[in-house]
């Protein structure tokens, strides 16, 4: 059975994926993104899924998908923004090394662009943004092993940060 080296979690605009491709590729191991499984298990984007099934739908998905990655992954895992919303994944994250990239609400909007993209963020992205950042902080910091602030901060910084801190948890 496999684990991942470390789980990433945090708000859209964290910077989950960036920074999951430079850590992986510093510990020499391969990223995921459950994101893109569901994706490719659907065959459709995200935002699509949100549309034509509902968002009941794409967190059935996303529970699937979560603990399938925890159970088969090695290398480092980005979960979706929401996916910690789900009992069934803060329980299993419970035996994890968990990263959670804290970013305020203005980095945020600026790294996301607030783009349709996005399908929670598509009416009002700003007053949507700030809402998810402010209800979702206590769960992604219960789950977390590591939290690190990434606001005002470059990838490299937050890698160094992240790198530091996990050399000090066990895996």
């Amino acid at each position: 059975m496999s684990r991942p080296v470390a789980v990433l979690v945090g708000p859209p605009g964290a910077g989950k994926t960036t920074l999951g491709v430079l850590l992986a590729v510093h510990l020499g191991v391969a990223f995921r993104d459950v994101d893109h499984d569901i994706e490719a298990s659907v065959g459709k984007p995200i935002s699509d899924i949100f549309v034509d099934d509902g968002e009941a739908a794409f967190r059935s998905l996303e529970v699937a998908a979560v603990a399938e990655a925890l159970r088969t992954h090695d290398g480092v895992l980005a979960l979706g923004g929401g996916a910690v919303l789900a009992e069934a994944t803060r329980e299993a994250l419970k035996s994890h090394r968990v990263v959670f990239l804290d970013v305020g609400l203005s980095d945020a909007a600026e790294r996301v662009g607030l783009n349709a993209a996005r399908p929670l963020l598509a009416l009002n992205p700003r007053a949507t943004l700030r809402t998810l950042l402010a209800e979702r902080a206590p769960i992604y910091a219960g789950v977390a092993t590591i939290t690190v602030p990434t606001d005002g901060r470059t990838p490299e910084e937050i890698l160094a940060d992240v790198v530091q801190q996990l050399d000090e948890v066990p895996a």
